[in-house]
């Protein structure tokens, strides 16, 4: 599980709570701002004992099992931001990783050590692989918000392949 579904979920434990943002994070010992970049999936990184705080404050746990007992989500649907991430590191030595990947999309700003791997993603990449991985990410944002921030993306980096070429077919 990633950091952004755990911030999914945990926005929904906080929403059926009626708690705000302020009054989670002040029970959890951490800032507001802290806690609302973990549910928008925008956090770079978050220690366990903090994260384990939070979501103690919302009923919810950290569990570890192996792998022989977790639910096998690959097998449900394609990994599109593993693929999508490994896809545009191909041609460079420093790879795009996904949470650099999906920080990105969620924020629509590029670093510029990063430029190119997402211009070569957006030129390359088949329009299956982007549309899910827009679909994918899109589950941590408000609607419209990803394809939005691609377009963006593409506007500054622009790609030989037109965005709406793909983000508008079947």
């Amino acid at each position: 599980m990633r950091l952004p579904d755990i911030g999914f979920r945990l926005r929904q434990a906080r929403n059926d709570l009626g708690l705000t943002q302020a009054q989670l994070a002040r029970a959890a010992g951490v800032s507001r701002t802290t806690l609302n970049q973990l549910e928008n999936g925008l956090i770079g990184d978050l220690g366990v004992q903090r994260l384990r705080a939070i979501l103690a404050e919302v009923g919810l746990a950290l569990t570890l099992v192996p792998d022989s007992v977790a639910p096998d989500s690959s097998a449900a649907s394609p990994d599109f931001i593993r693929m999508a991430a490994s896809s545009a590191s191909v041609s460079y030595k420093t790879p795009l990783s996904e949470d650099a990947l999906i920080r990105i999309l969620l924020t629509g700003s590029v670093p510029a050590a990063l430029r190119p791997h997402l211009r070569s993603l957006l030129d390359e990449a088949s329009p299956a692989l982007l549309k899910g991985l827009v679909e994918t990410v899109s589950r941590w944002s408000k609607p419209g918000r990803v394809e939005k921030n691609l377009v963006k993306i593409a506007d500054t980096l622009n790609p030989v392949r037109k965005v709406d070429t793909w983000l508008t077919s079947a």
